[in-house]
Parts: structure tokens; sequence; C-alpha cells
């Protein structure tokens, strides 16, 4: 197998060398990649940064005559992406690897990202203990923290690499059992609906179809919706709208205003609920903006901080979830179990609000141009949860 050491040889050559060499010595062949805009790379790689440039008509050597570090930096950074792809489209690499600060982490991991899910990506980084949602986007890409600076071969630095080097080795010596023959659906959860998607779920898979279930905290919900765009999709269970209110109210688990496009790109069937649409998420307590402070909220964990979503608040969710089914072209239903949207709003419990409730469950009868079905149940009943299951299968079937 060839796995790719990607990364920026004129300044990190050595280290790519090292990662290099233990890779070879596990039997694996390498293509050493540069990615460099500085001077000379230290070491010899197999493809050219001027190569890469090529993959998009570039003259780099014009840009490294300016002394554009810049400008360099940038045109990699588009290059990179498609000459990677066009090794993984004609099977010449089997994994990619890279080591990198800021800048190379940026570049490596924006051609990391135009790889398919399942193939083995490794980005030893200087940024990965940080927030790395923008170096990860919605794919798999493993990041390891380099603990010291990728400046040098020392007795950490040896260690980390070598770590990563035997990863990356076994990721792509790991054997995956595939099976392509059930249809997929795709289903959003969150803990407050968590029994409500496993019932739903067995219904699903026991009409033959395999349950993709993605965790609704923003990129959870950022790559369900790239999977539905994506065409591989037969329909929707998105169940766990509760992304939308983190988006209304800018708080920690947003999935941005495109949260529910994908459906209608994609021309899918689809089920809405407007779970856990009472809660938007922020971090510790003392994160909490002031203007909230005299609201209700609910301390999840140390962590999570839960503010309940009032009335008005409710009634514009509720526009939002209706105009994006509306704007669905295949079969959608929004169901609304009227009792409680999330385990913590039934009655008795911290968020239970039923003017706050009825807005929202108002403003999607009165938006809504699809079907909408009220259920008075939980969102975790069973009658709910197989009501919505088998609602998707008949939008399914009414499509075919």
């Amino acid at each position: 197998m060839t796995i790719a050491v990607l990364g920026t040889l004129d300044s990190k050559g050595h280290e790519h060398a090292f990662v290099a060499d233990l890779i070879r010595n596990k039997g694996h062949e390498v293509l050493l990649i540069d990615l460099g805009s500085g001077g000379a790379p230290q070491i010899t790689p197999n493809i050219t940064r001027f190569e890469v440039a090529a993959a998009i008509d570039l003259d780099f050597q014009s840009l490294i005559d300016k002394q554009d570090r810049g400008g360099c930096v940038v045109a990699m950074s588009k290059a990179a992406p498609v000459y990677l792809s066009k090794l993984v489209e004609e099977g010449k690499i089997d994994g990619v690897i890279s080591l990198g600060g800021g800048g190379g982490t940026a570049l490596a991991t924006a051609a990391m990202r135009t790889l398919p899910v399942g193939f083995p990506k490794l980005m030893v980084s200087t940024l990965a203990s940080g927030n790395t949602a923008h170096y990860v986007g919605t794919k798999d890409i493993t990041m390891m923290p380099s603990i010291v600076d990728v400046a040098g071969l020392n007795r950490i630095s040896k260690t980390i690499f070598t770590r990563a080097a035997g990863a990356i080795c076994g990721m792509v010596e790991a054997q995956v059992t595939e099976g392509h023959d059930k249809p997929l659906i795709v289903a959003s959860m969150f803990g407050n609906t968590t029994e409500c998607i496993n019932i739903a779920a067995k219904v699903l898979e026991q009409a033959g179809y395999e349950v993709l279930i993605f965790h609704a905290t923003g990129t959870g919900g950022r790559t369900m919706e790239s999977l539905i765009e994506s065409g591989m999709v037969a329909g929707v269970l998105d169940l766990t709208t509760t992304e939308w209110a983190d988006e209304l109210l800018g708080a920690t688990l947003t999935a941005g205003p495109e949260r529910m496009d994908a459906m209608s790109k994609a021309g899918i069937p689809a089920v809405i609920a407007p779970g856990c649409l009472d809660m938007a998420n922020y971090g510790e307590r003392e994160t909490l903006p002031a203007e909230h402070e005299d609201r209700n909220i609910y301390i999840h964990n140390p962590q999570v901080t839960l503010l309940r979503t009032n009335a008005e608040e409710c009634s514009q969710l509720g526009r939002i979830l209706a105009e994006k089914a509306n704007a669905n072209s295949a079969p959608t239903a929004i169901l609304n179990p009227r009792k409680a949207i999330s385990i913590i709003s039934a009655e008795g419990q911290s968020f239970h609000d039923p003017a706050a409730d009825a807005a929202l469950f108002n403003a999607i009868h009165e938006h809504a141009q699809c079907e909408v079905i009220d259920y008075d149940e939980e969102i975790n009943s069973e009658t709910f949860a197989q009501a919505a299951a088998h609602k998707l299968l008949s939008l399914i079937k009414s499509q075919s």
C-alpha cells in the first residue's frame, strides 16, 4: 500500500522524512508531496510543489519569483485538494498523513477534506487540541496533537511522530467489510430524543433500510446535510432540529442557516419534527450571555447550559421549520408531538412551557404547505416514534 506524506517540505522536510522512513519500515510505499511555498525543500520529494500547482494550471514559479508568500499559500490551498483528490480517484494512494503548524495544517486539511469518508487521513498538528472544526469540516480527519512544535526532531517529537506513523499504517491495513445492498436513511438525534430515534430506526431497519444517525451538535447536522446532498440517501428522518434554536439565538451548536436545505437540493422524502427546539445550547454556566440571566436555564452537565426558548422564539422557529419543509419538492411531512418535544419539556419537567410549545406548533400550521400531523404524544413515546418511521416509509414509497 502507498501512503502520501504531505507537507511543507521547505520548513518541515526532515520531520516528514522521519515519518516517511518509519512508514517504509512497516512495509508500505511512500509518496512524498511538497506543499512548500518558501525556499527549496529540505529533502527531495516524489511530487514537487510545481507538479501540485500544475493541477490547476498554475505557474507557481512566477509567484515564487514575486516573493509573494501569501499568494503562494493561497494558490497551494487551491491546488493541493485537486491534486490529492486525483491521486485517490486513480487509486495511487491508500492513506495520507501530514505534520504542521498553523499554515501546514490549513493546507493539508484543505486537501484532506476533499477525500471520501473512510479514506485514512491523519493530521499531526500544533492546533489539534483546540477548536478543529474549520480544519476537519464534515470529514473524518484524525487530528493528533504534536505536543511540541513541528520544528526539529527531539525525544518528544520523535515519540509523537512514531505513534502517528504507526497509526496511519494501521488505518490503511485495517480491512473494512462493506455492504452497499441496503438503501440509506439518515436521522438526527440528541440525548433528549434518543429513545424516539432508536425505536424509529428499528422500524426502518426491519423494512430493509440502513439507518445512519447523526448527533445534532452543529457538526453532526452539517455532516448529515452533506450526505443528503450527495444523493446517497433514500429518506430523511429529521426529528431533532434543535440546531436551529442555536442558530437563532447565536448559541454553540448551530449548523448554520443552510441546515435543512439539502433535502430540497437532492429532492429526498423527509419527515420532520420540532425535536428539542425547546433548548439552545451554551457552554459552562458562566458562558451564558448576560441578557439571558433571568431566563429559564437548565444545567445539563458542567460543560453544557441549556436555555429554554420562549414563545416569540418558538414562533420564529416554527416558521423556519415550515419554510424549510415547503422548499422540498419531494414528499414531506411535519409531525408535532404536542405533549413534549424533548424529555425535559414534558409536564413536570424543567422546560415544560405550554405557551411556548403552542406558539411553535401554531407557527408550523400557519406557514406549512406540506402535510402537518399532530400527535397527543411525547416525542419519545413508542407511538410517535413508530408513526414517524411509518410515515417516512410511505413517503418514500409514494415517490418511487
